[in-house]
């Protein structure tokens, strides 16, 4: 390849000199012809001969210059011409086509690399040597709460200032991940992490981990609301265990004691039940479409529980409508029956003595079903409602315990009705009762 790059080089050079030497021969030769009709052959030959070379040197030289000028807008198309500059512009304009060509491949490469880090849910934030910006993930960009082409090459500190964040990048030690709010002010939690590459860049990956965070307070909240609950009825037990161990009770005071010490047996017992009951429902497969139960044997079993606690303390009435009668849903019948339960009991709970329940099924003309507990007691505080469904919230910690309640009832008929595809909603104002609707869809819900 080198030795006919120099052989062609050569024929290039011999064929200048060539050109040239014959340009002022044929000078010469007309000059000295001249010449000799007006008695200076001699001078008026060198003189034609250099006037030939001269011009030869001229006309190549605009031949330069016009390739030159078009080499300052290569992308037009190169000049026609004859001979060896014709050849030198072909050449080199196929040369930056063959550029342009690589150019653009190494641009659609790096587009489809960037497309493929967008499309990660983590972000990405690439830094040159003085941590200016010079790239930014859409993803990173909402975490970070930056435009991503406003704030180019600015100063990553200079935008973002959330001190973890500050700290963490000029500390210089990026062996592990950091821990921080969403610098632009929001509720949640980014996990961020630095990597060096190349000649002094970095990169900044965040990971979105509020769900992460808000998982493992509630596992740690489970854990402790569970070791309380448990932990309360075992120390009234213990303390009852010694009384009767220390202390010369009479039979009332023993039947007494017997009596609160099989209370909180049984207190714990229903935890311990609750808790099964929610660990199965969780771990359990979504349920088939292919078992129906009836809603009206539902509706009276319902109301059988529902009576016999309340004690008639409680004016309460079941209801269907016509459609009801004959209706059916698909699903668990014991999961069901759980869920609607703990509605019924709830409304007897936290329903003081004398205030209605009314427990309804209706059967929706565009298919689907819901059944609705209405009470008319204490009721809840807006701010209250969202976190209802979570495991041992409580309005009021001490005035459920007196109730019964183990706080799982809810979090339990959630789960229920997400397994079957329906929804829980829950209307209520602090003072003036509640309603809790499980809506069925279309798919289990058939009338016969």
């Amino acid at each position: 390849m080198l030795s006919s790059r120099v052989e062609k080089t050569n024929s290039w050079l011999l064929s200048r000199v060539s050109a040239r030497v014959l340009t002022a021969a044929a000078g010469g030769a007309v000059g000295w012809w001249f010449g000799q009709r007006m008695g200076h052959p001699t001078m008026l030959a060198l003189l034609c001969a250099a006037a030939a070379v001269l011009a030869l040197s001229v006309l190549d030289t605009l031949k330069g210059y016009q390739i030159l000028d078009w080499l300052r807008t290569p992308e037009a198309n190169a000049p026609e011409m004859p001979g060896l500059w014709g050849e030198i512009a072909h050449r080199v304009q196929r040369v930056i086509r063959q550029r342009d060509q690589l150019i653009a491949e190494e641009r659609r490469r790096l587009d489809q690399f960037l497309s493929g880090i967008q499309a990660s849910p983590n972000g990405v934030i690439l830094l040159d040597e003085t941590e200016h910006i010079t790239w930014i993930s859409t993803v990173a960009a909402d975490h970070f709460g930056l435009d991503p082409v406003r704030d180019l090459h600015q100063r990553v500190t200079n935008l973002v200032r959330q001190p973890t964040f500050v700290q963490y990048l000029q500390a210089g030690d990026y062996r592990e991940p950091v821990k921080c709010l969403m610098p632009w002010g929001g509720q949640g939690y980014l996990s961020l992490q630095v990597r060096r590459y190349g000649e002094g860049l970095k990169l900044i990956l965040s990971q979105d981990i509020t769900e992460r965070e808000r998982s493992d307070t509630m596992r740690r909240d489970f854990v402790a609301n569970v070791s309380h609950e448990i932990r309360t009825p075992l120390t009234v037990l213990n303390g009852f265990i010694e009384t009767m161990g220390s202390l010369p009770l009479t039979d009332v005071e023993r039947a007494r004691v017997i009596m609160l010490m099989a209370q909180q047996a049984e207190r714990m017992q229903t935890l311990v039940a609750d808790l099964l009951t929610l660990a199965q429902i969780e771990g359990s497969p979504r349920p088939s479409s292919d078992r129906w139960i009836k809603v009206d044997g539902l509706m009276q079993r319902l109301e059988n529980d529902g009576l016999g606690l309340s004690r008639g303390r409680h004016p309460m009435s079941f209801s269907m409508d016509d459609q009801g009668q004959h209706a059916e849903i698909a699903g668990v019948e014991s999961e069901w029956l759980s869920a609607m339960g703990n509605l019924v009991s709830n409304a007897v709970r936290y329903t003081p003595d004398g205030g209605a329940i009314q427990v309804r099924w209706l059967t929706q003309p565009e298919g689907g079903g819901e059944f609705s507990v209405q009470d008319s007691g204490i009721g809840i505080d807006p701010e209250h409602i969202p976190r209802l469904t979570e495991r041992f919230y409580r309005v009021d910690g001490s005035r459920s315990r007196e109730t019964g309640g183990t706080g799982l009832g809810l979090s339990i008929v959630k789960h229920v009705v997400q397994r079957h595809g329906g929804e829980l909603r829950i209307a209520s104002e602090a003072g003036k009762g509640s309603t809790f609707t499980l809506t069925v869809p279309t798919a289990r819900v058939r009338v016969s």
